[in-house]
């Protein structure tokens, strides 16, 4: 079906003559849902904070309401869209914006550490294919961003989210929660979207307390994760190039936390993994 077949039941703003305007259709090997109800727009900015000094990071433009809404009220905004065929519809948005840059390209492989201004805040409507990738990758590369405001697949945000012991925690909360306090602000409904979803998605809100893990910690915890239902010692020792007698000197590490020998990686609250790190040193 056509964008402007079902246009009728989508609440009216400009992406609506975009779609038809540019003649879009969403691409659904991009996990494309294009962001269509502009009463969110008013939640996204109270939650990003956004004042006349922020340089914000958007990745995936889509057609560009949201990009307007930042260009209206931050000092620069640096659009990111992989998709060209879109490209037309995001420099239409962008148009009457000086202080804004829109950047064809993969938000997973894009330089962050080139773009100048250099961003001070995230905010995105990320498909589940590349959400969590994107939103460390921003954490790991921008050492300047302090807020992120990222909607994204209900699943995706109560990992990022997660407590230790939770089904959910796994390493994308360890690589978050090092650097972040992280939480799910609210729902999102299906119908903000164009086309409709079938899974539910939610905003969540990442405030910076430090720096990102360090490559120590972060391969740490990926090996501890890489075996779940093991141990996190046999999980260490399993992996390709474990050292000699890892096992045993994670177990003893483990134990003078004040853990079981036999933990498991989703026992070990974020900070710990930094504390085994440099017990495993």
């Amino acid at each position: 079906m056509s964008a402007s077949a079902d246009s009728a039941d989508l609440p009216a703003q400009p992406s609506l003559r975009r779609l038809r305007e540019f003649g879009v259709r969403p691409n659904r090997q991009l996990g494309q849902n294009f962001l269509v109800d502009s009463n969110l727009l008013g939640v996204i900015g109270r939650l990003a904070e956004l004042g006349e000094h922020d340089v914000v990071l958007e990745v995936g433009g889509g057609l560009g309401v949201l990009s307007e809404y930042l260009a209206a009220r931050a000092a620069f905004v640096h659009v990111v869209e992989v998709d060209r065929a879109l490209e037309p519809a995001l420099r239409d948005a962008l148009a009457r914006f000086e202080h804004a840059a829109l950047h064809v390209e993969d938000a997973t492989k894009l330089d962050l550490a080139a773009l100048a201004p250099a961003p001070t805040k995230v905010v995105a409507n990320l498909p589940y294919g590349v959400a969590a990738t994107a939103i460390l990758r921003t954490i790991d590369e921008l050492p300047g961003a302090t807020r992120w405001v990222a909607m994204v697949q209900r699943e995706v945000g109560e990992r990022l989210a997660a407590a230790p012991g939770a089904r959910a925690y796994g390493l994308p909360s360890v690589l978050a929660q090092l650097a972040c306090d992280v939480r799910v602000a609210r729902p999102v409904s299906r119908r903000v979207f164009h086309p409709v979803p079938k899974v539910d998605s939610v905003l969540v809100v990442l405030e910076r307390r430090g720096p990102a893990a360090p490559p120590d910690v972060r391969e740490l915890a990926r090996r501890a994760f890489a075996h779940r239902r093991k141990a996190l010692a046999g999980s260490l020792a399993l992996a390709a190039d474990a050292p000699a007698g890892i096992r045993e000197r994670a177990r003893a590490a483990l134990e003078r936390m004040g853990l079981p020998a036999d933990a498991r990686a989703e026992r070990l609250a974020p900070e710990q993994f930094r504390e085994l790190a440099r017990a495993l040193a």
